[in-house]
């Protein structure tokens, strides 16, 4: 073999060597994973979807009916995922979270009661915003017009109990019109103000505006303007004790979604 020869064929291997050591270089990382493996689309379905997982979310009782609908449309999207709901008032979620109950997702009706479980929860999101109205019984017979109607002795009066964020907030609003209400009794959560006014136990009580209207045949619904109500901000959060992490930041995820958004506020709730 001529020494010409020789040279030429290491010429030609020393290229190839130097040719081949980038594609060395992007065929894998530090961590010796593959990046030259297929991977999926961000346009591929499954590579969207969340984690398959039964999930429990704590929700607040003015959640009731929206929820019901967007789990449903939760699990349409994500088939193997099963969401199931607790409700009640959000200081009793609270509570429950402190006691550690098994569950992945918390959502209050106000941010103070998500503001002091901070040590319990991922970042939370506003995922939806309310406001108050005055629900009277059917045909509102006692003729209630404002705020200030609360306050004759003659009615009977339900409002929710000072520590559930429905509470506050009626007291919050009749206290900045100097407006003394006696409520016949102080009830838990909205729903069950709701349910003293729809059963003509109690002629009238403040609620959300969704509650009023997820009963149009039993209860009216009295505005109160906007200089005199409150709104109720409504945050969303990961537990931290979840066994299902990804699962549940993913569900949270989607309620400040568009088709989330659309549920909510086809339900009468504003937007965030």
């Amino acid at each position: 073999m001529s020494f010409a020869l020789t040279r030429r064929r290491a010429a030609t291997a020393l290229v190839s060597a130097v040719l081949l050591l980038p594609l060395a270089a992007c065929g894998g990382n530090d961590d010796g994973t593959d990046e030259s493996a297929p991977s999926a689309s961000p346009a591929d379905p499954s590579a969207s979807a969340a984690p398959e997982a039964d999930l429990t979310v704590l929700a607040a009782s003015s959640l009731t009916d929206v929820f019901k609908t967007a789990g449903a449309a939760y699990e349409k999207e994500n088939p193997g995922t099963k969401v199931t709901f607790s409700f009640a008032g959000s200081q009793e979620l609270a509570a429950q979270v402190e006691q550690g109950a098994p569950a992945d997702a918390l959502v209050t009706a106000d941010t103070k009661t998500m503001d002091g479980l901070k040590d319990d929860t991922g970042t939370p999101a506003i995922i939806a915003k309310n406001r108050l109205v005055i629900a009277t019984t059917e045909g509102n017979p006692e003729k209630i017009e404002n705020l200030k109607d609360l306050a004759d002795p003659k009615l009977k009066v339900v409002l929710a109990a000072s520590e559930v964020p429905v509470g506050r907030y009626s007291r919050q609003v009749l206290e900045a019109q100097s407006i003394t209400v006696k409520p016949v009794s102080e009830e838990p959560n909205v729903r069950a103000v709701l349910s003293k006014v729809e059963l003509g136990e109690a002629d009238a009580g403040i609620v959300y505006k969704t509650d009023a209207d997820s009963a149009p045949d039993k209860v009216d619904a009295v505005e109160i303007p906007d200089a005199q109500n409150a709104i109720a901000e409504y945050p969303a959060a990961t537990l931290k004790t979840s066994e299902h992490s990804a699962a549940a930041a993913a569900f949270v995820t989607w309620l400040s979604g568009p088709e989330a958004q659309k549920i909510l506020q086809d339900a009468g709730f504003q937007q965030p």
